[in-house]
């Protein structure tokens, strides 16, 4: 969130343009690949060990947002928040694996994931309110060192905490040609789009990035279907009821998600000159509602069919863009902003929350780090990838335009987000169909029996330790 909130400021600062998907970057390059490396970040902590690959990714992360700070070009800049997002990456899935194995479905996993989904909030209204501090009080660079600090010191505590965890398939293999394939082409895809606002979609490599990512997402899926074993994402996954669906669902979703916040921010700051720290205190509503949204989303899993609790994140998306497309350049923050804020907030709860449980609920034990990669991708890279599609509809929009009009690409830039919200809804009322899951407990014998071998061995290790 403090490249979100900040990086219009941070942009500027290092004398980068803000014109019209220019500064797209500053928010994009952190989700790029955090939502394409986390493809892979599960099924290393299953064969690894959760714990080792959470610790890994916590001390990359720390190395590269200090490495951040030092950054005096643009470009610079976005490789080292690029970098800092596969320690992202390597962190979230392996968390919500900890979870998942250590706690059979039932209602205290609900409300653990809740707990998590949680964080997600809480860390985005406190990132804008970090960034507005450091960059309106002091320099952009602290906002980084600041955070790098403070990473140290609650990393290093988790290490100690955190118990350690066999491996859920410590004789696994990992698919290394799988991963490069489908990294790199969503890697390749993904900056085709981002790119093409600054750029112009003329420019001979955009063709060459979008032919090549096309190229390698399709060698992807041909080599996880006939090639690849054990392939990234466990097949498991995708005989569950409505998969495709759920997926795109969730994708668009996300998309609409990262573009509301984008253009959110543009709006305030460089329409109405809020900055970054008005535009974090005008973000507490958001803290609030959807923080109490995940613990709601989570209490409905076994009240509600999942397909409903999408729709109602979907649907919010839809809402919270139209309201930010529709409304004057200059207004009242709570005519239209607030409910907009109220709204944006339900999306990422119901939507991770729902989606998170019915995918780690389709699948054995022993993928559960895969299952959370794939939503966590779809997360993150759709929030990035929804910033390079509106980019060029915005960039469009505005060509030989200056001035006041400029606003009318921010509109069409939301009204895309709202045409994505009211796809992910009509697909989700359509074509997915999920039960409600009011299971407790280890359904599958495998999956209690792995649970009892796990707890013998702690035991033995324990005599032995004790011996």
């Amino acid at each position: 969130m403090v490249g979100l909130a900040a990086g219009l400021e941070i942009s500027k600062a290092l004398n980068y343009a803000v014109g019209p998907g220019k500064a797209n970057w500053a928010a994009a390059s952190y989700p790029l690949t955090q939502g394409t490396f986390v493809l892979i970040s599960g099924r290393l902590g299953a064969v690894y060990g959760h714990r080792h690959v959470l610790i890994t990714g916590a001390i990359w992360f720390t190395i590269f947002t200090l490495a951040t700070g030092f950054c005096g070009t643009f470009v610079a800049f976005n490789a080292m928040r690029a970098l800092s997002g596969i320690g992202g990456a390597l962190i979230m899935p392996n968390a919500v694996a900890l979870i998942s194995t250590a706690i059979p479905p039932g209602r205290m996993r609900n409300v653990t994931l809740g707990f998590f989904g949680a964080s997600a909030p809480i860390g985005s209204y406190l990132g804008a309110i970090w960034a507005g501090v450091f960059v309106q009080f002091a320099r952009w660079e602290w906002a980084f060192f600041s955070l790098a600090i403070m990473a140290t010191v609650i990393f290093a505590l988790l290490a100690f905490l955190l118990p350690s965890d066999v491996p859920v398939d410590r004789n696994g293999k990992i698919d290394w040609v799988g991963a490069v394939l489908g990294t790199a082409g969503l890697i390749v895809f993904n900056v085709a789009w981002n790119q093409a606002p600054a750029s112009g979609w003329d420019a001979p490599f955009e063709s060459i990035l979008l032919v090549t990512s096309i190229l390698l997402l399709l060698l992807f899926g041909v080599w996880e279907h006939k090639f690849a074993n054990p392939p990234i994402m466990p097949l498991g996954i995708w005989t569950a009821p409505s998969f495709l669906a759920l997926i795109l669902v969730v994708l668009f979703s996300f998309m609409a998600n990262g573009i509301f916040l984008w253009y959110m921010v543009a709006w305030l700051q460089l329409l109405r000159g809020a900055s970054i720290l008005d535009f974090g205190v005008q973000w507490t509503p958001f803290g609030i509602v959807a923080t109490l949204g995940t613990f709601l989303a989570a209490w409905l899993i076994p009240r509600l069919a999942a397909q409903w609790i999408l729709a109602i994140g979907s649907a919010a998306i839809l809402v919270a863009n139209l309201l930010l497309a529709t409304m004057p350049v200059y207004q009242s923050y709570w005519a239209q902003v607030f409910p907009a804020t109220l709204f944006m907030a339900l999306c990422p709860d119901f939507v991770y929350v729902a989606a998170q449980i019915v995918v780690s609920n389709s699948v054995r034990r022993v993928h559960q780090g895969a299952a959370a990669s794939l939503v966590g991708t779809l997360n993150l890279y759709g929030n990035s990838l929804g910033l390079g599609f509106a980019g060029t509809v915005e960039t469009e929009v505005n060509k030989r335009r200056v001035g006041a009009e400029a606003v009318l690409g921010f509109r069409a830039a939301l009204y895309f987000g709202a045409a994505l919200g009211l796809v992910a809804v009509l697909v989700d009322l359509f074509f997915v169909r999920v039960v409600k899951d009011v299971r407790e407990g280890w359904s599958d014998p495998a999956d209690q029996r792995e649970v009892e071998v796990e707890l013998e061995e702690g035991v033995s290790t324990a005599v032995e330790g004790r011996q």
